[in-house]
């Protein structure tokens, strides 16, 4: 799972959640403190009050119960469209606020987005051995169902083709989550000490000014993005996320500064931006 791999919760993260989850009363007996990076899947008939937060006595929804975690939406097009445009506000700004007629209720939720859907209804499309059934307007409206202003909130796009049946019987090792998670944990150690005099601690956290400090290109990038956003038709924040995106990788590596092969591998990253998003 992919908490497996995320680097260990700092104390200050524990309490954060920990505080989150004590308001809701999902504590577990004889348990102080959450020391696991939280996980949530919520079925895609959840509502909006209970994705976001709300109700006649307002009270953290999923995004809130992911905070420094992970919320894995499966079937990303099966969600109510009302429900997924809420979630921009969060993805956004971190936080969710929640107003009432006397009060207003502001929550935490700084969470690791991660959703999955099939390309077409059927599931073929794009499969080389089974011919997708879809017609066109049943794939629009399919697609239809995740606006752009969400999809330019998502900083990575990955198409995952089916696994080869002689790929599922190999015996080779894979490489080992924990091998992974250090890793990961390099990375963000070197984050935390970018950002030592701010108050953000990972590049996802970053704002436009920290973006001009710590993502600084050459001009051989400059020249990657500019064909990247003339061809593909990326948006202002899409164009961020790619810079932010290309220094995470280039600290996964170790690198100083960011090159133009992470500049491209971001830009390899975005599948479903494109100027046409919902064509076949």
């Amino acid at each position: 799972m992919l908490p497996t791999i995320l680097p260990p919760l700092t104390f200050a993260e524990a309490i954060e959640t920990t505080k989150v989850f004590s308001v809701v009363g999902m504590l577990e007996k004889d348990q102080a403190l959450i020391t696991r990076r939280p996980f949530r899947s919520p079925h895609h008939t959840i509502s909006d009050a209970g994705l976001i937060g709300g109700g006649h006595f307002p009270r953290p929804g999923e995004v809130s119960l992911a905070h420094h975690g992970v919320l894995f939406l499966d079937e990303l097009p099966e969600f109510k469209k009302h429900v997924l445009e809420v979630l921009r506000q969060p993805l956004e700004d971190m936080k969710v606020t929640i107003s009432r007629a006397a009060s207003a209720l502001t929550y935490p939720a700084s969470f690791m987005l991660v959703a999955a859907m099939n390309p077409c209804p059927c599931g073929y499309l794009g499969d080389p051995k089974h011919a997708c059934r879809c017609t066109y307007p049943q794939i629009h409206r399919y697609r239809s169902k995740i606006s752009g202003p969400l999809l330019d909130r998502i900083d990575i796009h990955m198409e995952v083709p089916a696994v080869p049946y002689q790929h599922l019987l190999q015996d080779a090792q894979a490489e080992p989550s924990a091998e992974i998670r250090r890793r990961v944990s390099r990375a963000r150690d070197l984050q935390t000490q970018r950002f030592a005099r701010s108050r953000i601690f990972c590049n996802a956290q970053m704002g436009s000014r920290h973006i001009r400090t710590h993502c600084r290109i050459d001009d051989a990038c400059r020249r990657l993005l500019e064909a990247a956003i003339d061809k593909l038709g990326l948006s202002a924040r899409a164009f961020n996320r790619v810079l932010k995106i290309a220094r995470t990788i280039a600290d996964l590596q170790g690198a100083a500064d960011i090159g133009v092969a992470h500049v491209s591998e971001a830009i390899q990253y975005r599948s479903l931006d494109r100027s046409g998003r919902v064509t076949p």
